[in-house]
């Protein structure tokens, strides 16, 4: 149990600047998980709904696939009901881009949502971490002004210690999160990715299908 009182002792240590800092590493890591846990959960829908579509897209039974985008909540859903609806109407594949593109920018907005934030957190727990070990300084160096010139060596250097801790706590916190929001950036990028393949080839089977039609 030493590990533990040690622990408590450096923050304790670390002056009121540790509890900010601490708030902020709470909010970013619910905001992570939240994101990291939505994030997997549409890349599985997405996986899961590409794999029922697709075939029947390649056999032209586009009244099927409108059926199954209507009934399906998935991003990827939501994108190829919006070209489907127009192929529905138009045979132009203009049309029937500009209807998906439509639907990706409402989709992704969704899906950025929050993840700025947890590279925000990791910014303020940064700059809390200088601004106490600043204010730290300050007042050890006003204490020290004021006291018997041989305990100030010994007073200096105990107090630019406890100083330190803020920094050491908000690098501590600053850097996961700044690795989280690579990863959730990342994993966002990849979805977006995924969306933009499938339209392009659900595209490509809607042109291709139109010139020689099959019934659904």
């Amino acid at each position: 149990m030493n590990w533990f009182y040690t622990i408590v002792e450096f923050f304790v240590t670390g002056g009121p600047f540790m509890y900010p800092i601490l708030i902020v590493f709470a909010v970013g890591a619910a905001i992570a998980v939240e994101r990291y846990v939505t994030l997997t959960r549409v890349t599985l829908k997405n996986r899961s709904a590409w794999g029922k579509i697709q075939p029947v897209l390649m056999k032209g039974s586009f009244d099927h696939a409108r059926r199954m985008t209507s009934a399906d909540a998935s991003t990827i859903s939501q994108l190829l009901s919006m070209g489907l609806a127009r192929q529905g109407a138009v045979r132009r594949r203009e049309d029937i881009e500009i209807a998906m593109e439509e639907s990706m920018m409402e989709i992704i907005p969704q899906l950025e949502k929050r993840t700025p934030y947890v590279a925000l957190a990791s910014s303020i727990a940064t700059l809390l971490g200088l601004l106490g070990t600043i204010m730290g300084l300050i007042s050890a160096f006003t204490a020290v002004a004021n006291a018997n010139p041989a305990e100030k060596a010994d007073l200096l250097s105990g107090s630019i210690s406890v100083a330190m801790n803020t920094t050491a706590f908000g690098l501590m916190v600053a850097i996961p999160l700044l690795i989280t929001s690579s990863v959730l950036t990342a994993k966002t990028g990849q979805i977006i990715d995924s969306l933009e393949m499938a339209s392009v080839k659900a595209l490509n089977v809607i042109s291709a299908k139109a010139r020689r039609p099959v019934e659904a």
